[in-house]
């Protein structure tokens, strides 16, 4: 590495001030009440309701118990149709659920499943499809929908990525029968760890609450079997700070975002993400495909850490070449999802990311391609 470079990760946490942390947190010490579902978890269970436009939302620990837990409650059997490019979760919480993966490619613009491929991988197993919206890009919603309707199947989203994300000014999670959101530190909107769902029946609300209470239904009572995936008072104050703020971080990950594509639009070898029409951003993520370029993505990736640049290949490996799915996955063809894992790079991005600092990561990428072709 070059000594004396700043260092810049490939994401950072947005938080609120410390004075307003603490003022929030102040009255748990009051109260002693600091987890199972307490005034914190309910006032932030509310307010996100409302700003996502969900009639029905729960909140967890983290997104993958939220994921797993919303595929218990739907009581499903034999096969479900997913994708290959995403994070490990998603197919994690097919398989702890005793469920298997039927994995579907993706298409190439947006790095969504291919809706066009899914009907010909349903048999007389699958009962539901896990759809992952990637990158804060939304996966054809109503394709899978009128899929799911002809043969009868659930539809769990993993929202993971597409926080706040509208269509046509209708909440992304309101499609579906579910729809798992994360937050994580490392996502748009966090509350330190955590996640919830989102969901269509009513009724489910119920059967979520005692699976995430360890299957406990009264005092005496155990009818489920359930986990500890509650949200404690801590996450939910940070919660209900973040999520004042997260419009203003919003834009500003909007303005690093232009920052990039002023600098990278264009250029031979690099493909950016799609932009679609009616589909709200939040700018979650800034992948970039080098299929072409004058250096690979790993020579790319290599590169930037060298400057002490911390760019992610994201997601890489394929979920089917993990050494706990090799042997059960490996040979599948999907080439729209093994090209995406060999080229795409997710490069730095969070609210606070000076443009300056996105020019010099650009110039970077951009000088060295120069002087590769110039070496020619």
């Amino acid at each position: 590495m070059i000594p004396n470079e700043k260092e810049i990760l490939v994401t950072r946490a947005s938080m609120p001030s410390y004075e307003e942390f603490i003022a929030e947190i102040k009255p748990i010490w009051e109260t002693a009440w600091m987890t199972n579902m307490g005034e914190f978890h309910d006032r932030l269970k509310d307010q996100l309701k409302e700003y996502l436009k969900a009639e029905n939302l729960l909140l967890f620990v983290n997104g993958h118990m939220a994921l797993e837990m919303a595929l218990q409650a739907m009581n499903l059997t034999g096969e479900v149709i997913t994708t290959p490019f995403s994070f490990a979760s998603t197919t994690h919480a097919i398989i702890r659920n005793n469920l298997t993966p039927v994995f579907c490619d993706i298409r190439e613009d947006d790095y969504t499943i291919d809706a066009d491929q899914i009907e010909a991988l349903i048999t007389d197993k699958t009962t539901a499809i896990l759809p992952v919206h990637v990158y804060g890009n939304v996966c054809d919603v109503d394709k899978i929908e009128s899929i799911a309707k002809k043969h009868n199947l659930k539809v769990i989203y993993d929202a993971a990525h597409a926080f706040g994300v509208e269509v046509n000014h209708r909440g992304i999670g309101t499609y579906g029968d579910a729809s798992m959101f994360s937050f994580h530190a490392t996502k748009v909107y966090n509350t330190i760890e955590g996640g919830a769902v989102t969901f269509k029946d009513p009724s489910l609300e119920i059967l979520l609450n005692y699976l995430k209470n360890f299957g406990i239904t009264g005092k005496e009572s155990v009818e489920y079997i359930g986990g500890n995936a509650k949200m404690n008072e801590f996450q939910a104050a940070m919660g209900i700070c973040n999520l004042r703020h997260v419009e203003d971080n919003i834009e500003k990950r909007r303005l690093v975002t232009e920052r990039y594509r002023e600098h990278l639009q264009g250029v031979s070898g690099i493909r950016l993400n799609a932009i679609k029409q009616g589909i709200s951003q939040n700018y979650a993520y800034f992948p970039v495909s080098f299929d072409g370029f004058e250096l690979t993505r790993n020579q790319v990736y290599d590169l930037l850490a060298s400057h002490k640049i911390f760019a992610r290949k994201y997601f890489y490996p394929l979920i089917t070449d993990f050494e706990c799915y090799r042997e059960r996955f490996s040979d599948l063809e999907l080439p729209c999802a093994r090209r995406a894992a060999d080229s795409v790079l997710t490069l730095p991005l969070y609210a606070d990311l000076p443009l300056e600092d996105v020019d010099r990561i650009c110039e970077i990428i951009l000088s060295a391609a120069k002087k590769g072709k110039q070496s020619v």
